[in-house]
């Protein structure tokens, strides 16, 4: 039986695994989108595939992970030294430029759990730069990988990386990324095994089991805070890009003494966009949500939400079937999700929720080809909503994104861009007691001609307040004067000015 210390000390070692594969990742990848702005995330699973520690990286990237590895890995046939990569978010991923790569931890030729870790390409050869096209199918998203073993038994498939690298514009940049995943895994395969070795199989196993038991005693007292009842909300997406609009989301959630069961009956059907996307995506936004009520020290493991059961209708657009395009499911429904979950809960716990927030990962890509061809993706962040501790943070990241801003001296370096402007959105926060946070104004100038595709929410639904607090302002989207769908792929010329202006957060409280 573990005493509290030895349980506090082993579960911070097997964290700091994670942390030192992303700080190794971070250090060898050559993308900004890697090295910059830490797209990326790192976890460690055990044998079935249940998570056991998680760096503090992307909510979007390992709740979807922690919700579909044990399908994953209980389809290989593992040896020591193997290296699965897969981006098929019909088979594991989210969406196509979240390319994951897994590697299985063998001690004393005993296969004892995996590493992992997933990170995000700008170039996924895709139809348009940036590998985020206004897409119908997911065919059109870029190079699909069902789950694929890239090394196999200590060996790399150089048929296969060929493959893959002849299917993108800047094949050394991409050869470097996935090469510092490697690095990453094989390092924390080094380190699980250390520790394993150190403690001795079954005391790790042991240690596994207090640990999530530990884990599911916190979420049990949280989530026994919330009455027992039933909880509906709705929310809607502005548009799939293609013609269909206010589009709805649908959640019950249904609270139990023992267990709590999050329904999306009632939700839309797949659309002819790309805003669908895998139940893993919307899995990993009701973790979050119930992972942000609980204790900050609660262990970042599967005991965590054992007592949380999902579902969605199959076929829906949170529940999507092949060949439905996915590319913003994984950035713009996964964050509408939190807000549909928030507004259920703010019935039942409103001391507890805030106001919703900017509500868009605002995300742009770009790129050029021929001689200089290059490719460049971001996202940009908002207002946070108010809530009873007060004001909304400012011109910051959200939810389900946890990526930093690209710095403007990396992005004017490696591209053909110009930052005329990066200011906090003044007044566009939502009126109340406390206000919400100002949205981010971003202006880019061209400084050759170049293809821009622009995926953003909340240009039409506005993000709304809490107890009647006011609505923040919708974001808008401009290039040259003109003002830009929410949702839009366009040619640039140099010179061209592009400038986005995203929403703020909800007020609280009238």
């Amino acid at each position: 039986m573990m005493n509290a210390i030895e349980l506090s000390l082993f579960s911070s070692r097997i964290s700091a695994i994670c942390d030192e594969m992303g700080a190794v990742l971070q250090r060898s990848a050559f993308s900004p989108n890697i090295k910059d702005r830490l797209d990326f995330s790192c976890a460690v699973f055990d044998l079935q595939g249940e998570l056991c520690a998680q760096a503090a990286h992307i909510p979007v990237h390992l709740g979807s992970m922690a919700y579909a590895m044990r399908d994953i890995v209980s389809q290989v046939e593992w040896l020591p030294g193997d290296m699965l990569i897969l981006n098929d978010p019909y088979l594991g991923g989210t969406h196509l430029p979240d390319v994951t790569l897994i590697a299985p931890v063998f001690v004393t030729e005993i296969l004892t759990g995996f590493i992992a870790n997933r990170a995000h390409h700008a170039d996924i050869g895709a139809c348009s730069p940036g590998s985020m096209p206004i897409s119908q199918s997911l065919d059109e998203e870029g190079m699909v990988i069902s789950p694929y073993k890239l090394i196999h038994a200590g060996s790399i498939d150089d048929v296969f990386m060929q493959k893959l690298l002849s299917n993108v514009a800047n094949p050394v940049q991409s050869n470097g990324d996935i090469s510092a995943q490697i690095s990453a895994n094989q390092l924390g395969a080094q380190r699980l095994t250390r520790l394993i070795e150190s403690t001795g199989q079954q005391n790790y196993t042991n240690a596994l089991d207090a640990l999530n038991a530990y884990a599911q005693r916190l979420s049990d007292s949280t989530l026994k805070q919330i009455p027992v009842g039933e909880y509906r909300f709705t929310d809607y997406m502005d548009d799939d890009g293609m013609g269909n609009e206010n589009i709805p989301i649908v959640v019950s959630i249904k609270v139990m003494p023992d267990e709590i069961v999050v329904d999306f009956a009632g939700t839309a059907q797949q659309v002819k966009g790309n805003i669908n996307c895998p139940l893993s995506v919307a899995a990993a936004s009701v973790f979050y949500v119930f992972r942000c009520l609980m204790p900050a020290t609660t262990p970042a493991c599967a005991g965590s939400f054992r007592r949380i059961k999902i579902s969605a209708p199959l076929g829906c657009l949170l529940n999507a079937e092949r060949p439905a395009a996915v590319a913003a499911g994984n950035v713009e429904t996964s964050t509408r999700v939190v807000d549909v979950l928030m507004g259920a809960l703010l019935l039942a716990i409103p001391e507890k929720m805030a106001a919703a927030s900017h509500g868009s990962m605002n995300n742009i890509a770009m790129g050029g080809r021929g001689n200089n061809s290059w490719d460049y993706y971001e996202t940009i962040g908002g207002g946070m909503g108010a809530s009873a501790n007060g004001n909304g943070l400012s011109a910051v990241q959200t939810h389900m994104t946890n990526t930093l801003n690209t710095p403007i001296e990396s992005l004017e370096t490696h591209f053909p861009l110009r930052i005329t402007r990066y200011a906090v959105r003044e007044n566009s926060g939502g009126k109340g007691m406390f206000v919400g946070g100002e949205g981010i104004i971003r202006e880019y100038e061209f400084l050759d001609s170049a293809e821009v595709t622009v995926l953003t929410e909340r240009r039409n639904r506005l993000p709304w307040g809490m107890l009647n607090g006011g609505a923040a302002a919708a974001g808008e989207n401009w290039c040259h004067g003109k003002r830009l769908p929410a949702k839009t792929n366009f040619s640039v010329n140099k010179g061209d000015i592009l400038t986005i202006k995203t929403p703020g957060g909800g007020g609280y409280q009238n």
